[in-house]
């Protein structure tokens, strides 16, 4: 039965919609971005290369961590307990599974994602391809549940991530040090902190099964803060997506010797 506008219970029209602005622009733009960081990411981790600048101490976050027998010299921060894989597993496996596990679970990019790349509306008034709505109740959407859980798992990479961001503060010739490199990456830190912490599912963990906020103060004040950031979750969630690829690109760049990394300070 067809929905939307071509509804049977809507007037008989011959067009798709009858809106007038360019509504498509913001499912095609947010669609644009959502491929392009799927293609690089896929192509990234199965790179297995140009992911640690060692004289700088730049390790790309799409990488971190480096626990394969694989990972290049110095780049194994916590140690290499598991062995060299095969070409056709990407070193950096474990972290691309939680990472996109917590993304891809994410209400936000499930709600850019059904809009923009699976037009489930494409926007306000304008049908959607869909014959009818099963919902998120069947396999395999029911795994979108799990989305808590990878955010448990997202905030022990953000620490990771916080190491590597101190890591990248040594200078080449021994203490302090900073370049380029160095602020992309805690301003890529700080976007994936906001991103994370302005989670849902953070909101929910923090305070929302609290039935009284005033025995709970410490937490409520956590749950405020969480509740502002939620706000603009959208926001993060699409400026860590690009602070993410950009951060990933320079050091390969660095790594690989195409660049030369700016050094303010040692």
């Amino acid at each position: 039965m067809a929905t939307g506008v071509l509804g049977p219970e809507r007037a008989r029209i011959t067009e798709r919609t009858l809106r007038r602005d360019k509504w498509w622009w913001g499912p095609l733009t947010t669609g644009a971005v959502l491929l392009f960081f799927i293609v690089y990411a896929t192509a990234r981790i199965f790179m297995n290369k140009y992911y640690w600048a060692g004289e700088e101490h730049y390790l790309t976050p799409i990488y971190s961590p480096c626990i394969s027998s694989a990972c290049v010299p110095g780049s194994s921060h916590f140690g290499t307990p598991l062995p060299a894989m095969p070409p056709f597993i990407p070193i950096a496996v474990i972290t691309f599974v939680i990472l996109a596990g917590f993304r891809g679970t994410c209400y936000y990019y499930r709600k850019a994602g059904y809009r923009s790349l699976f037009f489930a509306p494409a926007a306000c008034a304008v049908p959607e391809p869909h014959k009818k709505y099963t919902g998120e109740s069947r396999f395999p959407l029911i795994l979108l549940n799990l989305h808590r859980y990878f955010f448990y798992g997202a905030l022990v990479f953000g620490l990771i991530n916080v190491y590597d961001a101190v890591l990248a503060l040594n200078g080449k010739d021994g203490g302090i040090g900073i370049g380029l490199g160095t602020l992309i990456i805690w301003i890529n830190l700080a976007m994936l902190w906001a991103y994370t912490l302005s989670c849902h599912a953070c909101r929910h963990i923090v305070g929302g099964r609290l039935r009284s906020f005033s025995k709970h103060p410490w937490r409520y004040r956590y749950w405020t803060f969480v509740s502002k950031l939620n706000t603009r979750h959208g926001q993060y969630a699409m400026i860590s997506l690009v602070t993410v690829i950009g951060t990933d690109a320079y050091i390969m760049a660095v790594s690989a010797g195409w660049i030369t990394d700016f050094r303010f300070y040692n």
